[in-house]
């Protein structure tokens, strides 16, 4: 039966969360396409060239640089 009352074994709303929980990635290849997105930008043609000439410069590491 559900309570209105917030369960006491869930996580704390003023605890922050860990670095180590906050890594999107999983390892895969990163597409321009998840550059595009990660940026908050639409998924156009000239932003997908901007996403690949970034990637060439950064690897995989220009996706972790956009995301918290």
């Amino acid at each position: 039966m559900p309570t209105s009352q917030p369960d006491a074994t869930g996580p704390s709303e003023d605890r922050a969360t860990p670095d180590a929980l906050l890594h999107a990635r999983t390892g895969t290849d990163v597409s321009p396409e998840d550059v595009v997105l990660a940026s908050g930008k639409d998924l156009t043609p000239r932003n997908l060239e901007w996403a690949r000439r970034k990637l060439e410069a950064e690897g995989p590491a220009a996706l972790d640089k956009l995301l918290p």
